[in-house]
């Protein structure tokens, strides 16, 4: 094929062509932002009023069941008169659940989280408006009936099934409807524990798998205003007040690291037990609406004999933050509250995770600290500390949130001598938690319909890498005066080497004048075979810029549907080489060889070597001019 700069320009050129340029966008802020935010906003207004009224029904049906009484007033499972027919309770509330499920929607089964991230991954971040209304209903019974959760729980899959409706009304596309998802969900967290920042970590760590300004600033707008409201609704109090905590020692924190290490490798343990049992009831020879009415007999038994087991629990998690609650009650909070919980989230009944893991975790922790002070008195360590840090990294092992669990002890405890103590424990357990498990508790279930879930927030390798250093600088150029049937000819005889699916074609100072695709070519009528190249060209087809990234490219050609684009020198018309899309995957490939390639880039050995020598030299020198 010969280049354009050897063929005259052909008389019928329009001079004052220009090629489609597809520019680089250098905003990554722009006025959708801004409407994403002002809906996100609003949405958070409605869903912080809707986790009030959760937690309303939540105390009155706790009431009803518990107490027989209608009443609003917060109150707990604990002093009821109930008897042995407290049994009773759970079981019944489980039934209208599992009918619910049956009947109404079987994705209010589970713990939310886990849920959302199916609809964000496979779904476009679609959810049914009727989510928005059975989910906190079917919770509210859960946990008023007795059910060991939280409501944090169904407040994130009722925010983030606002916010997706809310999103479908929208004219966005599924990305931002992923955003107005996620902001309500974590709205929904931050309005029940007044934790705007860790709701918004919750977001990037476990729903946008993302850090972007256009996804970040929507979410934590919506978590502010989620903890705004609140402020109005529950006070400013910190949600699990404690007494101040000391500054923790060199040996302190040695210890809190290490039981955090200790506490990751339970966290394991009680995410697999989970899915375990849930394979156990999946082998079951009842219909599934069934399974959470089985799964309350163990609830109601288990509370029967230690009552601090039912319901939401926050009060626990205040009790073993105070560092003072008895060995007995510790062991109940631990062992009790885990059986109880394990068995009813694996029945598939509607509740939350965060708060029994804290239950669990904190009193893990506890008892981790007794042990501790019992046998190595010197540590001087913190019990209330040590519930502290257990809770954290519990949270951090089963879940692999671990900026998200660090950040929510700090904002619902407001305790700042806590913060290294918690980064310790809680990278300890994240650490171990990927050499324990392959999934965490709160991917684990879509996993196992083969739904990968990332692990790794990496920058995208495209947008550091410009066109300029992979394009290819020796292109085939086609001149505009060559006949078709030339350039026919020529593919031919090229058939083996010659796999694009586009010829560039210029003029004879190798300015770009479009494209021709070589299957025009090959299907042409030999009656004009004759023609100028000119006949076939696609002159609607973009070119890039030297300078754009490989993200921007890729994206053009996937727009366009191109196998290969041609780039252009700066704003004029010179064709500077093409990239095609092997291209693009050999630079990733690249990117990611190098960073794989273990090599000593400096050796100490040779340059201690180089040292003795250059000494050597000096001394030598040196000598030479005492002689003299």
């Amino acid at each position: 094929m010969i280049r354009a700069n050897s063929i005259p320009v052909s008389p019928t050129l329009d001079e004052n062509f220009k090629p489609e340029t597809i520019p680089e966008s250098e905003q990554p802020v722009t006025g959708r932002v801004f409407l994403l935010s002002l809906q996100a906003i609003l949405n958070a207004l409605v869903i912080g009023f809707i986790a009030k009224g959760l937690v309303l029904l939540i105390d009155l049906i706790t009431n009803i069941s518990f107490y027989g009484k209608f009443s609003f007033e917060a109150t707990t499972p604990l002093h009821n008169p109930l008897g042995w027919m407290v049994i009773l309770v759970p079981i019944a509330g489980s039934v209208i659940v599992g009918i619910m499920a049956r009947f109404g929607s079987s994705a209010i089964r589970g713990h939310g989280i886990p849920e959302a991230m199916e609809k964000i991954i496979t779904g476009e971040s679609k959810i049914p408006i009727k989510l928005t209304f059975l989910k906190p209903i079917s919770a509210a019974i859960s946990i008023g009936t007795g059910g060991p959760f939280g409501a944090e729980g169904p407040i994130i899959a009722t925010g983030g099934a606002f916010g997706s409706v809310s999103g479908q009304i929208m004219r966005i596309s599924s990305s931002e409807r992923k955003i107005m998802l996620a902001a309500g969900a974590c709205a929904g967290m931050a309005a029940i524990f007044g934790s705007p920042l860790a709701a918004t970590l919750l977001a990037i760590e476990l729903l946008l798998f993302e850090f972007s300004p256009k996804s970040v600033i929507p979410v934590a707008l919506s978590c502010a205003t989620g903890a705004a409201v609140h402020l109005v609704c529950f006070g400013n109090t910190p949600v699990f007040a404690m007494p101040d905590i000391p500054v923790a020692s060199g040996i302190a924190l040695v210890t809190y690291v290490a039981m955090g290490l200790f506490i990751g490798v339970i966290a394991a343990i009680i995410s697999k037990s989970v899915y375990l049992l849930e394979d156990y009831f999946e082998k079951l020879p009842v219909h599934w609406m069934w399974w959470p009415a089985i799964g309350a007999i163990v609830v109601g038994i288990t509370g029967y004999f230690a009552p601090s087991t039912l319901g939401v629990g926050y009060s626990n998690i205040t009790d073993l933050l105070t560092g003072s609650l008895p060995l007995s009650m510790l062991l109940i909070l631990c062992f009790l509250k885990y059986l109880s919980w394990v068995v009813a989230l694996s029945s598939g009944t509607s509740g939350g995770t965060l708060a029994p893991l804290f239950t669990i975790g904190g009193a893990a922790g506890a008892l981790i600290g007794v042990f501790v002070l019992k046998i190595f008195p010197g540590s001087e360590i913190n019990i209330a500390t040590a519930a502290l840090i257990g809770m954290a990294a519990m949270f951090a092992g089963a879940s692999r949130a671990i900026l998200t669990s660090i950040v929510f002890l700090m904002e619902t405890t407001a305790q700042p001598h806590a913060l290294l103590p918690l980064i310790g424990a809680c990278t300890a357990a994240y650490s171990i938690s990927f050499f324990l498990m392959k999934g965490s508790i709160m991917t684990e279930k879509i996993q196992r319909r083969g739904i990968r879930t990332p692990d790794v927030y990496k920058p995208d390798v495209l947008q550091t890498i410009n066109a300029l250093n992979v394009m290819d600088d020796a292109p085939v150029l086609v001149c505009i005066d060559n006949k078709i049937g030339d350039i026919k000819q020529w593919l031919l005889d090229n058939i083996n080497t010659y796999q694009d699916s586009f010829l560039i074609v210029t003029d004879k100072k190798e300015n770009f004048i479009g494209y021709v695709e070589t299957s025009k070519v090959f299907t042409s009528d030999d009656s004009i075979a004759s023609n100028s190249i000119q006949t076939l060209i696609s002159e609607k087809l973009p070119v890039v810029q030297e300078r754009q990234s490989l993200a921007s490219v890729s994206e053009v050609m996937a727009n366009y549907d191109m196998q290969c684009v041609a780039v252009i020198e700066g704003n004029n018309k010179k064709v500077k080489g093409v990239i095609t899309s092997n291209d693009i995957v050999q630079a990733y490939s690249n990117h990611y060889k190098q960073e794989n390639d273990y090599r000593v880039s400096i050796s100490v050995k040779r340059r201690t070597k180089k040292f003795l020598i250059k000494g050597k030299y000096f001394m030598q020198s040196k000598f030479s001019r005492e002689d003299i």
